[in-house]
């Protein structure tokens, strides 16, 4: 079996208000008739360059393949993550198995926490009973942009609120200095937060450093610097992060490759929003790596994500039901397609 095709696909969606709204796809293509696709954010460069290098060659050589993407230089890290993501769709659709299959679970679903922008006390307590009653969410992360003096109170009456057994996490989104990170760390590890992510700018190493020695909870780094692995590890490695962060648009090998890594540091990574097809690949690796915790969430709705996918023809994006997702039952990903849809609103194809 050879890859054939390698495609780059911009459709547009028509709304209501007379505006377009638009999404990308990669599309890989074998001899033996297998497609896989997945939301993408590759350039026609980087397309003509991933074309050079991989049609001809067989697509279950999924580790060569990463190599030879990853290790180009010239190219920004993390461009191989939707190619990757399609090679994994065709290892399943070969095998006849969804890709968690070929994985291993470790749970059945993936738990979900809901974070949203910034808001006062009064909103954020409105959004956690929101999620609560649409999608059944116990797990909020807060995203503050503010000082810490300004969001001690919040966070205090936050938890006071709803009670020892709700799950929170914050990120002030870089707003603190490293003073207030400090100060925060130690009242929210008093709070029982999860975690205290990205409060700093991440090109300050030495800061976080001097953080990560100053408090008891985890510190959450390396959003910035998730497209590349090595970089992740480094910070891991030099005490500068507690967690690792990622996001399966960079690619489901990098993801697996920097989960076994923290494991093996006695650590964890967090997936970071939907990645690609809509919650299926992140519900699929939530159920599968055990050192991690949740799903990321930016809409209390159940179907938010169902609805994102219907829009470009994908029928079964990820329900948030019982605060949880689950992945697709159907080989590979397991994304199940309107094809007539999809095809009449491409716009453009490289």
């Amino acid at each position: 079996m050879k890859i054939s095709a390698v495609k780059l696909l911009r459709l547009e969606s028509p709304q209501q208000d007379g505006t377009t709204r638009s999404e990308q796809f990669l599309q890989v293509e074998t001899d033996e008739g297998h497609v896989a696709r997945t939301t993408s954010f590759n350039t026609p460069e980087e397309l003509q360059k991933m074309r050079s290098l991989v049609v001809g060659e067989d697509p279950l050589h999924r580790e060569r393949l990463f190599q030879t993407l990853n290790g180009t230089r010239h190219l920004r890290k993390g461009w191989e993550g939707p190619f990757d993501n399609c090679l994994w769709d065709i290892a399943g659709k070969v095998a006849g198995l969804p890709v968690h299959a070929l994985l291993g679970k470790v749970r059945d679903r993936f738990p979900a926490y809901l974070t949203q922008g910034r808001y006062e006390l009064e909103g954020y307590l409105r959004q956690i009973e929101l999620a609560r009653e649409l999608s059944g969410i116990q797990a909020y992360k807060f995203h503050s942009y503010r000082s810490g003096k300004e969001d001690l109170p919040i966070m205090t009456a936050v938890r006071e609120a709803v009670g020892p057994d709700y799950a929170l996490m914050h990120d002030p989104v870089c707003h603190y200095t490293l003073r207030d990170a400090i100060m925060m760390g130690r009242v929210l590890d008093d709070l029982d937060f999860l975690w205290l992510e990205e409060p700093m700018h991440e090109p300050k190493m030495h800061h976080y450093q001097q953080l990560c020695e100053a408090v008891d909870i985890p510190i959450l780094a390396t959003e910035t610097l998730m497209t590349d692995m090595w970089m992740c590890a480094t910070w891991l490695i030099q005490g500068a992060t507690d967690l690792l962060r990622g996001n399966a648009r960079n690619g489901t090998s990098q993801i697996l490759k920097m989960a076994h890594f923290a494991e093996l540091y006695s650590t964890g990574i967090e997936l970071n929003y939907i990645a690609g097809l809509y919650g299926l690949i992140h519900a699929t690796l939530g159920c599968c790596i055990a050192n991690t915790t949740y799903f990321e969430s930016f809409n209390p709705a159940s179907d938010a994500l169902r609805r994102q996918g219907e829009e470009w023809g994908m029928l079964n994006g990820c329900l948030v039901e019982d605060g949880h997702i689950v992945p697709a039952a159907g080989p590979g990903w397991g994304a199940e397609w309107d094809e007539q849809r999809f095809t009449s609103l491409i716009v453009e194809e490289h």
